[in-house]
This record gives structure tokens, sequence and C-alpha cells, in this order.
């Protein structure tokens, strides 16, 4: 199988054990010094079997990026659209903002973004949360909340890319209040856009 076309998750029985030692060499080292060397070394996994697997570092990487659990977004279940989200904010919060797990964002995101190479990682990474948040989507279109029709994925990018913004670009603080701030803004949005549609 080729490996970049293998679903995340899928490896050597010790797959979880590299993604984690992926990461933590990136957060260290940045991308220029990550190698599958490193990794081999950080995670005592004999780098023969790295390279059965994975043709380079990007194509480890992408695995690590979306199958490590230390990036795992938890997708919640309140009850309602807006507790979702809300929860889901605050998860991609705790990612951009925990010291477990900030440098590995940052240096895995600064990487693409000057490497045209890796935008398919960065693709990749986001079409997987997309996928795994479409739940909470889809009970609030089945409670009746949320119209079927409406772009789950502008909802998702506005979302994110606020705090996103906030954190990484304007290096602000964010708290709770913002999660729900923004969750309110985006949603005050959709419902307009709604009663525009019912006209």
């Amino acid at each position: 199988m080729n490996p970049s076309s293998r679903p995340p998750g899928s490896g050597p029985r010790r797959a979880r054990q590299l993604y984690e030692a992926t990461l933590s060499q990136l957060a260290e080292h940045g991308y220029d010094g990550l190698t599958i060397e490193g990794v081999a070394a950080a995670s005592t996994v004999n780098k023969t079997t790295i390279y059965r697997w994975w043709r380079s570092k990007d194509e480890l990487l992408t695995d690590a990026l979306i199958g490590s659990d230390s990036l795992n977004l938890a997708v919640p279940d309140t009850g309602s659209l807006r507790g979702d989200l809300i929860g889901l904010v605050a998860e991609a919060r705790r990612m951009l903002t925990s010291p477990d797990t900030a440098p590995t964002v940052a240096a895995a995101f600064a990487a693409a973004a000057s490497r045209p190479a890796l935008a398919t990682m960065v693709k990749r990474f986001f079409a997987d949360r997309l996928e795994r948040e479409q739940v909470v989507f889809q009970r609030a279109v089945d409670r009746g909340e949320l119209a079927a029709d409406v772009d789950r994925q502008a909802v998702m990018d506005l979302l994110i890319g606020a705090l996103w913004l906030r954190v990484m670009f304007r290096d602000e603080p964010v708290d709770e209040d913002f999660d729900g701030q923004v969750v309110d803004l985006v949603l005050a949005g959709v419902e307009q856009h709604r009663d525009r549609g019912a006209r």
C-alpha cells in the first residue's frame, strides 16, 4: 500500500508511540531538525521499521498530526449546537495554548506555510478534523436547530479562524468567555442567513 494513501492510525504496532515521538521531536527541533533517525532514537523503534511504513518524514509527520492522541479533538455532545460548538472551540483553544501541544502546532504549521510540498499535510489535517465534527452538525439538523444546507465548513472556519488569529498572530490571551462569544457571533450570522432564505 502506498503510505500516503494509508488511513491515519494504521502502521506498525507501535504507531502511536512513533507519532508522539515525531511530534515531540518537531516541537523540540523544528521541522528542519526533525529526522527519521531522531524519531527512531526517541521512540526506540528501528529506523528500518519506520522507513518500511513511511517513505519520508513528511509522510510520517502527516500521519502523526492526524493520528496522535495529543492533538485529538474530543467531539462533545451537550444536547445543543451552541454547547457543542463551544466545546469544540474550547478543545481547539486547549490545543493552541497548552504548553504540551502549542509548540508542536506552531512548528508544524510554520513549516507548512513556507513549504508548498507540505500543503497536503495541512489539508489532510483539517479535512480529518472536519469529518470528525460532522456529527455535531447532523445532530443539530436532526433537532431542528440548523438548516441542512448551512455551509458547515464555513462555520468551523469562522470559529477556529478567529481563535487562530487571536492566539497565533495577535498573541492575545483567550479564555472560556471567548469561546462563548465567538460561537454566539457565528450562530447569529447563521440565524440571519436562515431568516433571509426563508423570505
